[in-house]
């Protein structure tokens, strides 16, 4: 049976630009290239879940409005089970401008209507062992909330997407999780440590369960509670031309693995070489790869 994973958060409509190099002030750019998708970072976790294989499930909200219903068919297309996706009628769905330069940079504008984040009326049935793995991410803060307080109570794995956020959020969330992988830059915002493994260090001191530092070309940094013993994940290397999504695309696969039960050097493995294919392509989370890709390119290494 395929594990059966539940992405909580953020679900938008992105209009991606690829541009020769990130503006530099007021004026007028022509894009080479330009992509919409549904996108977000659960929604983008979850599209990578079941396109490596696994059932995945969002929770998230959207307007009643057609970019909700663009991007619901479109995750559904995809293979997401988008049941549990709040509709709001009156609120205008979350939608994203955004621009990758040659590098594979990224500058990103999103709108996110207040609304999306009221507190959610219910929850999808966690505590009644309908997931195997939770994730969540730090977009929609009260449903994140609740949905790893019944992954903890239901004794199942909790993961929370770390990203930036103001720090009261973080906070909020962190104690929650079993399982914490932050960006580096918010992980510098919970720890004033701008050194990766100074950061997850003081991370693990202070939570005192699995967590993570991802670093991009840096590689991914972890500790498992294990007496300040720091690991580290080198990047697979690939020419980048598109980095954005690739965070997601990397929780998405660690999400699937630990369901999966692997040990956490395999887990980081997999979700590493997983963002790594998803860098050398344009088009966001649309780069996310196959089951079949990312084993060629652990095989490979």
């Amino acid at each position: 049976m395929k594990p059966r994973i539940l992405c909580v958060g953020a679900l938008t409509m992105d209009t991606i630009f690829r541009l020769d190099t990130l503006p530099p002030g007021p004026g007028k750019f022509i894009p080479q290239e330009a992509v919409e998708i549904a996108a977000g970072m659960a929604s983008s976790q979850a599209a990578t879940i079941a396109r490596l294989g696994g059932s995945a499930f969002l929770w998230a909200s959207a307007g009643l409005d057609h970019v909700g219903d663009r991007v619901v068919a479109e995750l559904a297309e995809e293979g997401v089970d988008c049941t549990f996706v709040r509709r709001i009628q009156g609120a205008r769905s979350a939608f994203s401008s955004i621009f990758v330069d040659r590098t594979g940079e990224r500058m990103i504008v999103p709108f996110y209507d207040k609304t999306l984040l009221s507190a959610p009326e219910q929850i999808p049935p966690i505590e009644d062992g309908a997931f195997d793995v939770v994730m969540t991410d730090v977009r929609w803060p009260l449903a994140a909330a609740a949905a790893l307080r019944a992954a903890r109570e239901t004794g199942i794995h909790g993961v929370l997407d770390a990203d930036v956020a103001p720090l009261e959020t973080l906070e909020r969330l962190l104690p929650l999780a079993s399982h914490i992988v932050a960006s580096e830059p918010a992980a510098e915002i919970i720890t004033g440590e701008a050194d990766i493994e100074r950061a997850v260090i003081a991370l693990a001191a202070r939570y005192r369960g699995f967590v993570a530092v991802t670093g991009g070309g840096k590689g991914c940094y972890w500790s498992e509670g294990d007496a300040g013993i720091v690991h580290h994940m080198p990047a697979f290397p690939v020419n980048a031309v598109d980095t954005l999504a690739a965070g997601d695309v990397f929780h998405g696969a660690f999400a699937l693995a630990l369901a999966e039960g692997h040990g956490m050097e395999a887990i980081m493995r997999f979700a590493s070489a997983a963002a790594a294919i998803k860098c050398t392509r344009f088009g966001g989370r649309a780069g996310a790869p196959t089951r079949d890709e990312v084993e060629h390119l652990l095989f490979n290494s």
